[in-house]
């Protein structure tokens, strides 16, 4: 027995010894502080949910600004946010700004990467490499703590004087350093949220070398797997600079420091008195350090999550497994070169912008290949269209077109005219929206049965995703003419220039959608909530997959498997010819 099997050996037995005598758990410790990676995925993926739909809220009541500037809001809406921020019920353009820093910073750390890594990664990760929990299980408890504890404090600095952060989601200096007292607990929550994900990355790389399942060689892991791993790889690497950023820029607003605020800044006619010359551009290269890797922290999941899914519902292979793999390690090594892409139009001169300029030319080449593999194991398959099949095939179109979009942005002469316009917030959208959140929904349907036991109801996941999938693109697709027309994005009122005004029709279709797209939502509320309690119960492998978590009872107990399993192949053994049945799972011997 090798000391790696000692380990599982002993892993296993101590997660029974636990799994005996949970019954006296009372209900704060299994629901709330629970060190069970399956609770804390849970609370994750809640929690992510609620924050993505009061985000997407804040956006609805900027879309309603942007398609009627002239317009007054409905009474209702001055009330609850306050005569301060709708005088007479037009809304100030701080308060405008307001909504979009949030409502970036809240669809992005408190949305996406909360639901993708926390969520499913807490929740499927350790199921499908046959481990009876996260390496660290308290340190994973702390990790969903300190996100929500950083959440709360973002959400609280809507309610303190000046309002919430207003310097645009990436808070750039020296705009956030002089701004309201809103943007310092916007840096306290980040610093929160980036100390949750350190937690976790950790955790996730540790669970995954050490404790997977006897016979899971890393050529045997599911397409997931691979993907959360390199996720964490990110996480690990590319945020500890934010936070340093963080702090540096927390200094430089409480405690009288000036890394980024430069001398001779003059504001309200009166010179800024700073000790030293601070450099704003050093915060962007730190900031974007993190934030390049950070949009691979949210497509790569949702990759993962539309790799299995095609592979059940296609019963055949991932083709090309090896090179999808290797294709994901690449991007993950690549995303670290290309952050300066952000920033052509800051003067770097052309050598460094000609550097950045092919980096991101050569890191489309793993995510075209990842996407090819994707397209080519549909074919000669007979599709089963399944809710989460629906969404991971939209996640194809959708993410090719935010991914081709980004092409011109990555070239220095033709980002001099989109830069900064809508054109940047249609190719970014989708990617995360139309595209991540298209393979998030996906995973939501399609683990839904291994969570609770029941399934997830059919009719009213179609009906989400087709008024999803419409309204979504109605929401984005004009953005790129909105945005080669040149209409800047952080403006609060378009109209009041010539060739904004000649593209509000667009503007107005967008905000239609965009709201359109809010009601889509209401079936997947009440179906995800309702299935809970009425759904109809499956067995332990209701999708007839291959996978290691299927092999857990659905919902599995506390320590996943009642026996542990042992792996004999790898993770996508459909079809075989000669088999018994159509699919040959990785935890039965002989199939």
């Amino acid at each position: 027995m090798s000391h790696d099997d000692h380990h599982h050996g002993h892993s296993h037995g101590s997660a029974h010894a636990h799994g005996d005598h949970h019954h006296e758990l009372g209900f704060w410790q299994k629901y709330v502080f629970s060190v069970d990676h399956k609770v804390i995925g849970i609370q994750y993926a809640v929690t992510a949910l609620v924050f993505l739909f009061f985000g997407f809220t804040l956006m609805m009541l900027m879309r309603y600004q942007l398609a009627y500037p002239k317009g007054t809001f409905p009474s209702f809406f001055a009330k609850i946010f306050g005569a301060a921020n709708m005088p007479g019920g037009t809304m100030l353009p701080e308060f405008y700004n307001q909504l979009g820093a949030m409502h970036g910073t809240i669809m992005v750390f408190l949305g996406v990467v909360p639901l993708a890594v926390g969520g499913f990664g807490n929740f499927v990760l350790p199921l499908q490499i046959g481990a009876p929990d996260m390496a660290f299980p308290r340190l994973n408890m702390a990790s969903y703590w300190v996100f929500f504890v950083g959440g709360v404090v973002m959400l609280f600095s809507f309610f303190v004087t000046g309002g919430a952060a207003q310097s645009g989601w990436t808070s750039y200096p020296p705009l956030s350093n002089i701004a309201p007292f809103g943007q310092t607990l916007w840096l306290i929550g980040m610093v929160f949220l980036i100390t949750s994900s350190l937690l976790g990355s950790v955790n996730f790389i540790v669970t995954t070398v050490q404790l997977r399942a006897e016979g899971l060689s890393f050529f045997r892991l599911p397409f997931f797997v691979w993907a959360q791993f390199v996720t964490a790889f990110l996480l690990l690497l590319a945020f500890p600079p934010l936070e340093a950023a963080g702090v540096l820029q927390l200094m430089d607003r409480v405690a009288g420091t000036s890394f980024f605020m430069p001398e001779g800044l003059v504001v309200g006619n009166r010179m800024v008195e700073v000790a030293g010359e601070g450099n704003p551009l050093l915060w962007q290269h730190l900031f974007w350090f993190l934030a390049h890797p950070e949009v691979y922290v949210l497509i790569l999941p949702a990759m993962g999550i539309v790799g299995e899914v095609i592979a059940i519902n296609t019963r055949k292979p991932l083709w090309g497994y090896r090179l999808v793999v290797y294709s994901v390690i690449f991007l993950g090594f690549m995303s670290f070169i290309v952050w300066a892409h952000h920033m052509f139009m800051t003067g770097m001169g052309t050598t460094m912008s000609a550097f950045f300029q092919t980096t991101t030319m050569i890191i489309s080449i793993p995510s075209v290949i990842i996407l090819t593999a994707f397209v080519i194991s549909l074919f000669g398959a007979s599709i089963r269209y399944t809710v989460p099949m629906m969404f991971a095939l939209a996640f194809l179109p959708m993410f090719a077109i935010g991914g081709l979009t980004g092409l011109p942005l990555g070239l220095t002469a033709a980002d001099i005219h989109l830069h900064d316009t809508y054109y940047v917030i249609g190719h970014f959208h989708y990617v995360v929206a139309p595209g991540t959140l298209m393979g998030l929904f996906a995973g939501v349907y399609h683990w839904f049965p291994k969570a609770t036991g029941r399934k997830m109801n059919d009719m009213l996941g179609k009906l989400h995703f087709w008024g999803t999938l419409i309204f979504l693109n109605g929401a984005f697709l004009p953005m790129f003419w909105i945005g080669m027309a040149g209409v800047s994005r952080r403006l609060y009122d378009q109209t009041k220039y010539f060739h904004g005004d000649a593209v509000q029709d667009l503007t107005v279709l967008s905000s239609w959608s965009v709201w359109l797209l809010g009601i889509a939502q209401i079936p997947f509320i009440i179906n995800f909530f309702a299935s809970m309690r009425v759904g109809k119960k499956v067995s332990d492998n209701p999708w007839a997959a291959t996978t290691l978590e299927w092999a857990a009872p659905s919902p599995p107990p506390h320590g996943n498997f009642a026996v542990v399993p042992v792996v004999y192949r790898g993770p996508y053994e459909y079809s075989v010819p000669g088999a018994a049945s159509d699919f040959s799972p990785q935890f039965v011997a002989k199939a």
